[in-house]
């Protein structure tokens, strides 16, 4: 009797193929590389809300320290001065003699083209001081990552500034039924009919405020915040 063949199946392939192993990795390292984009993106998103409050502050430092300041010089105002030729000159715009820091300044004007930076003072007489400040006009100092306030010098006791931040002030004379445009300093109107005529310091000032941050690795500053008001 002739015995029966029997075909065994064959057994069944273990592992993966080459195919399949690229595949898996490649929808694998998508998968990291959508993530790593994702905490990168609510990096930038965190330090950017971050840095924009903390430029709203210093920009509303700046106007708690001038709220209650007058528009100009309290001694000798804002005015123009004639030569005797038709001409004339405006005297008492900007810092005074004498107004070396901040803690001088007695009226808006004297902050008209400032800044208040970590670079610190520049040693020139043009307007860069020691910043960003509070507003009690004092540097606001760097605080480290345990919470301590950094020391620039021991022994003077000098702190370190906010490092990357500047405060940038600008004071501008505006048209008193359009705030929107500037005038120039000088400016005056003269009587006409049954309008009195309006005297070079009797325009409302606008003041604005601009923050910016210098990163590290920055070669720039980024202007992250900028408040205005109007002084009438």
């Amino acid at each position: 009797m002739a015995k029966a063949s029997v075909r065994r199946s064959p057994k069944a392939r273990g592992g993966f193929t080459l195919i399949e192993a690229a595949l898996a990795t490649v929808i694998v390292g998508v998968g990291i590389v959508a993530m790593v984009d994702a905490q990168q993106a609510f990096i930038r998103s965190n330090m950017w809300s971050s840095h924009a409050a903390t430029g709203t502050f210093l920009a509303n430092e700046i106007r708690e320290l001038t709220r209650h300041l007058p528009k100009h010089d309290p001694v000798t105002g804002l005015y123009l001065e004639a030569d005797g030729n038709g001409n004339s000159t405006l005297r008492g715009w900007g810092r005074e003699n004498g107004e070396v820091s901040v803690l001088d300044f007695d009226d808006l004007d004297d902050f008209d083209g400032v800044s208040f930076s970590f670079f610190g003072p520049s040693g020139l007489d043009d307007g860069q001081y020691a910043g960003p400040i509070n507003a009690f006009g004092e540097v606001i100092p760097n605080i480290s990552i345990d919470g301590e306030v950094a020391i620039r010098d021991e022994q003077t006791g000098v702190v370190e500034p906010m490092i990357g931040w500047t405060q940038n002030v600008l004071v501008q004379k505006v048209d008193p039924f359009n705030t929107s445009v500037v005038v120039a300093n000088g400016a005056w109107e003269p009587a006409l009919g049954n309008f009195a005529g309006r005297a070079v310091h009797e325009y409302p000032l606008r003041v604005t405020v601009e923050v910016t941050y210098q990163g590290p690795m920055a070669i720039n500053p980024e202007v992250v915040a900028r408040v205005t008001w109007i002084v009438p």
